[in-house]
């Protein structure tokens, strides 16, 4: 689909993740280009995605990714949630009139690139792992590596619940991990964007040896480029920072006191988004 002739640098990047887990993409965003505007939903009201049906999970993308485009007008979609970038993001780059960027591909171009050994992990939600996607985005990257899938039911839900260390979560992940620890992997890539809040017990359960990989900071890499080659990237005379506005389809206190903690000061205040289906 052509690009939209409604947008300009001045538009917004809209992003959507099932909560709050997308936030370290936006942080990524926001730090790699302060200058430009953003507009993110968190789907809290219907999160988590890792456990629903692929069909459901591609029907909440589509809903929330139009909304971008047609309320907020965004001038790119970011998927940043991986359980949605692995069952709707072709559909979406071929239905919306705005370039759609998702987390998958980018974190699986850095895994492979920072693996020694050439045997590599791949943590995510069930509905991420259970839908192949980062097997086929490490086969098209042709690197000759051994990878490991295993799925981290639970993950999500501690950090949404704002508990990211203690015995209860560190027994969770031993159990969850045993699979691409004992794969011997030299690189694990954190295949859902709220896992990055769950470093530091996953790479004590994991060792020293092994490097830990966000796809948030490619993913920023990825979303410049394009904004670049579309020639949609905002420019400023007065060297003026971008606005960021902030949206939940749940309770907005717990969003916006949860995601300040865990995005920063940018995220204030936080307003109601909402469809006739929720």
């Amino acid at each position: 689909m052509p690009l939209s002739d409604k947008v300009s640098g001045d538009s917004p990047i809209g992003m959507f993740d099932s909560g709050f887990g997308g936030l370290t993409v936006a942080r990524a965003l926001i730090d790699l280009m302060p200058h430009e505007n953003l507009v993110y939903i968190g789907d809290t009201g219907r999160y988590p995605y890792g456990n629903k049906p692929a069909d459901e999970v591609r029907g909440y993308a589509k809903e929330l990714a139009w909304s971008l485009v047609r309320e907020y007008g965004a001038k790119m979609i970011v998927v940043a949630c991986n359980t949605a970038a692995s069952v709707a993001l072709d559909e979406l780059v071929d239905e919306l009139p705005v370039p759609v960027i998702g987390v998958i591909d980018p974190g699986a171009r850095a895994l492979v690139r920072v693996t020694r050994n050439n045997k590599v992990g791949v943590i995510g939600t069930v509905g991420t792992i259970s839908s192949g996607a980062y097997v086929q985005a490490i086969r098209v990257t042709g690197a000759p590596v051994a990878l490991t899938s295993a799925a981290c039911p639970g993950f999500v839900e501690f950090v949404e619940r704002d508990q990211t260390t203690g015995d209860e979560v560190m027994v969770l992940a031993e159990r969850l991990l045993a699979p691409v620890r004992d794969a011997g992997v030299d690189a694990l890539l954190l295949g859902c964007t709220h896992y990055p809040y769950l470093s530091r017990v996953i790479s004590d359960v994991m060792g020293p040896g092994v490097v830990l990989v966000s796809s948030a900071d490619e993913t920023a890499f990825v979303v410049k480029q394009e904004l670049e080659t579309t020639h949609l990237i905002r420019e400023t005379t007065d060297g003026s920072l971008g606005e960021h506005q902030f949206l939940s389809s749940g309770d907005i206190a717990w969003f916006a006191q949860l995601g300040r903690r865990l995005l920063g000061p940018e995220l204030e205040t936080a307003t109601q988004w909402s469809n006739n289906k929720i």
